[in-house]
């Protein structure tokens, strides 16, 4: 477990720009130290977990260190498999919805660092998903990892104007959507 953060990892904890994470550093809000020799700023565990109590911060991603992950597809034999590939993993919180109404109310609840969506919903496309998501600036830090069967070029590039990050055709590996995920949250890649 980690014990010692950077401001832009402080800054993804809380769920707050790093901008915000300096200010309250630089001011004496946020304790902790200069990595010596350079101006890089580090947060101890334990004090990034009582700046993050005091300030009424949910402290639920600082303490399973996990990142939250977020399924929406209508095919629920796909839904469990990703659940349980994420989750052996070790390093995932995994929630699921099975149409754009139920993701869209779990977006907001559960925040999730990650969104893994399939673009053919029953009720909504995933291009709309993207663009409400995207439409709402506390929801900026969000991954969207789009998955479809669809092969048309210039539909995932609709997609990635709307605010996808990245997309995965179906059938697909299942390391390889963990692979995309790591690699869009800054975690380390896994072989």
């Amino acid at each position: 477990m980690k014990t010692v953060f950077t401001t832009g990892e402080a800054a993804k904890i809380c769920k707050v720009s790093q901008q915000t994470i300096i200010r309250c550093f630089d001011s004496g809000q946020l304790k902790g130290f200069r990595v010596p020799g350079s101006r890089f700023r580090r947060i101890p565990r334990d004090v990034l977990y009582k700046f993050m109590k005091d300030n009424g911060i949910p402290t639920d991603a600082l303490e399973s260190g996990k990142r939250k992950a977020l399924v929406v597809d209508d095919d629920r034999d796909l839904v469990d498999l990703l659940r349980d590939s994420l989750e052996s993993d070790g390093r995932f919180e995994v929630r699921s919805a099975n149409n754009g109404f139920d993701a869209g109310m779990m977006v907001k609840e559960y925040r999730p660092d990650i969104i893994v969506l399939d673009v053919m919903l029953p009720d909504i496309n995933g291009k709309e998903v993207c663009q409400r998501v995207r439409s709402d600036p506390s929801l900026d830090d969000v991954k969207i990892l789009c998955i479809s069967g669809m092969v048309e070029a210039e539909k995932v590039q609709e997609l990635r104007d709307a605010g996808a990050n990245d997309f995965l055709q179906k059938p697909f590996e299942i390391e390889t959507l963990i692979q995309r995920a790591c690699k869009m949250l800054d975690m380390e890649v896994l072989s």
